[in-house]
This record gives C-alpha cells, structure tokens and sequence, in this order.
C-alpha cells in the first residue's frame, strides 16, 4: 500500500459511446507512475458503468489513501481543457454507460449534500496553462454522467480530510479520433498530458504550500 503524501491518484476512463479509445486514460495510462513534487502517480482505469466506477474509486481512496486525487474525463465537444468547479449529487441524462444503462433524477450518493466545489487550485492551474499556451477554461459544472458521479463520490469519501486537493478536468477528443469526428474539436495526446501533468503539479504545490502553513502553525 502507498501511503498518504507519496501517491497521486488519477483516474481516467475505459472508451464509451462506440469509441476505440478515451483519451482520458491514455493520459492516465502515459502519466501512471511519475513521480512529481515528491509525489507518485497512481493511474486507475474505470469502466463507463453507472454502479462499479463509483464504487471503484471509493475503494481506491480507502486502500491508497492519496495526498492528490485527480479525475479525467472525455467531452468531446468541448475545444480546451475543462477544469470543474463543482460536482452535483445527480445521475441524469440521456448518454448510457457501457452496460446500456440510463440513470434519471438518481442521487449520487442518498441523503448525501447537494454539491461539492472541487479542492484544486483552479485559478493557479489555468494561469499556468495559460502561460504555456494550451487552451484552458473554466467549467462550472462536471455534467451528470459517469465523471461527475465519480467527482462527486471522491469530494464525498474526502469529506473529512479538506486537506486533500481532489478535483477533475474534462479533456477534448484527442487527434486520433477527430479523424472520425471531423467537425468536432481536438487536442494532441502530447498536450493533454502536458497539460494534465501542469495540472497535477500545481495541486502538489498547493498541498506543499499547506503542510508548510500547518507546520509554522505548530511551531508557534
């Protein structure tokens, strides 16, 4: 088992909706076990499935106990880098997940808050993309699929540790699969994992900048 401030826990997603390939794990798959800022990059694989991703990440959580929780998902429509804000408690919509299941008006989790905001620092990650040109936006919400389901369920299982920065970031098709979607916007693999790992560096350094404050805190 890996302990808590030596594991960054990105997850990343299985294809879905007729697709060969989900860029979200191939950058989770290419960034699995980098070290960063101290750090190490636990990549998990999650399928498109209403019930077991949910399920997969909360075990994740409890058996690594991660000091960076970081998801990834694909939204192929969208022309940048989305990074969430906040994660609703609500399965709805008209996608299936892979096992042709359609959720509507289902909480997340039952009796569970409405919303949680993601524990990234949003602001710090879009300026430093933004300085190495990589297109970059602000997203309020993560939807009502299977990425919001498992932003909520990890915000919800860290409830009680806010010192964990845990969020999630939406990525474009990648290049490979505009070929088959011609009309729609893309990003090279390359970028979004460059991107993905400007990202991850900031959470560490939010959560280094953290543990000093604490530590001055107790010195005093």
């Amino acid at each position: 088992m890996r302990g808590r401030h030596k594991t960054l826990l990105l997850s990343g997603f299985e294809p879905f909706g007729g697709e060969r390939r989900n860029p979200s794990w191939e950058v989770a798959r290419l960034l699995d076990g980098e070290a960063l800022a101290g750090l190490r990059i636990h990549s998990l694989r999650l399928p498109v499935d209403y019930t077991r991703a949910p399920r997969i990440v909360a075990e994740a959580l409890a058996n690594l106990k991660p000091a960076v929780v970081l998801g990834l998902g694909q939204a192929g429509a969208r022309p940048a880098i989305s990074l969430e804000r906040v994660a609703v408690n609500l399965m709805d919509g008209q996608a299936r997940d892979n096992r042709r299941r359609r959720m509507t008006d289902r909480p997340v989790a039952a009796g569970a808050p409405d919303a949680y905001f993601a524990r990234l620092p949003l602001r710090n990650i879009m300026r430093a993309l933004d300085r190495q040109r990589i297109p970059v936006t602000l997203s309020l919400s993560a939807g009502s699929f299977l990425c919001n389901a498992v932003m909520y369920t990890a915000l919800h299982v860290l409830r009680h540790k806010p010192s964990v920065p845990c969020g999630f970031i939406h990525l474009p098709y990648d290049t490979l699969q505009a070929a088959h979607h011609r009309d729609a916007p893309s990003l090279p693999l390359d970028l979004m994992v460059t991107a993905v790992r400007i990202a991850a560096i900031q959470a560490c350094a939010a959560l280094a900048a953290r543990d000093a404050r604490a530590k001055i805190r107790r010195e005093d």
